[in-house]
């Protein structure tokens, strides 16, 4: 029945997104031959459901778990003396810590294979639009949305003040994977585009641009990429599973029977073009 509730709400979601985000990427498209249903539009559909259907349910009651475990440790002291600065400042300070974390956080998702297997859903995606800023495994999201609101949690900010905040960074999110390519010239050094974040969706796995709002930290610890046009190709360079439920399904198996589908899938992939071509 709570699924059922949520269908309006996400289908608004939904209108919402596509009249925000279809005639910037009309106008000022990154890539002007892609289509609107491009292919695996509806693998990313499915992701955008899943989100707004169940998944964001679970990562907000991690969130509020997580919010509720630390408000223990933290003492009351150090949080009446963060509340007792001004606004700005305690903004500023989850901002430059939220963005330090999430860039060492993102840059570890790319070098640690445990951490890998979870994120690279969200890079099989070959094509980059406002939807497939969606295609995330529900663990990848707990792991990023958690790293991102924990200096948040630390400073005693409670949920519902982190909410607007939360909203913000969703879509940025989406935006900067939209299909736009709207160059900020000097300014793309303090804020984050389309143009940083579709060469960190190269094929190469250390492509660089690990930062979210800001590129600063990837100027900081030399990580910061921009070549004046678009990457050639987006997507990952291993076998993974091209539909919504193995995608969410692999990362979870052992390494031995992810390695055993591979080769399955591979031999399958050979079979099928040996026959087309003696046919």
């Amino acid at each position: 029945m709570e699924i059922l509730a949520s269908i309006p709400a996400a289908l608004l979601s939904l209108a919402f997104l596509i009249l925000l985000f279809t005639p910037m990427e009309r106008v000022f498209p990154a890539k002007a031959r892609q289509r609107f249903f491009r292919p695996l539009w509806f693998v990313d559909l499915c992701f955008f459901l899943g989100q707004y259907l169940v998944w964001g349910t679970v990562v907000l009651w991690a969130l509020s778990y997580a919010n509720d475990w630390l408000s223990g440790l933290i003492p009351a002291g150090f949080r009446q003396s963060v509340a007792a600065q001004p606004w700005w400042l305690q903004a500023a300070e989850v901002l430059i810590l939220s963005d330090l974390l999430i860039y060492w956080g993102h840059r570890l998702q790319h070098k640690v294979g445990f951490l890998w297997r979870f994120h690279k859903v969200h890079h099989s995606a070959e094509h980059l639009d406002w939807l497939a800023a969606h295609r995330e495994h529900p663990l990848d999201s707990i792991y990023t949305v958690g790293l991102i609101n924990l200096p948040a949690f630390l400073l005693g900010f409670p949920l519902e003040t982190l909410a607007g905040l939360i909203a913000f960074r969703g879509i940025w999110a989406i935006y900067i994977h939209s299909n736009v390519r709207l160059p900020l010239g000097p300014l793309r050094m303090l804020i984050g585009a389309p143009e940083l974040h579709h060469w960190h969706h190269d094929l190469d796995r250390d492509a660089g641009n690990y930062a979210n709002i800001s590129p600063l930290m990837d100027i900081i610890f030399g990580t910061y990429v921009c070549p004046d046009h678009e990457p050639e190709r987006f997507g990952i360079r291993e076998s993974f599973p091209r539909n919504y439920l193995g995608q969410l399904l692999q990362p979870l198996l052992p390494a031995i029977v992810v390695k055993k589908f591979a080769r399955i899938r591979e031999s399958a992939k050979a079979y099928g073009n040996n026959r087309s071509n003696s046919a």
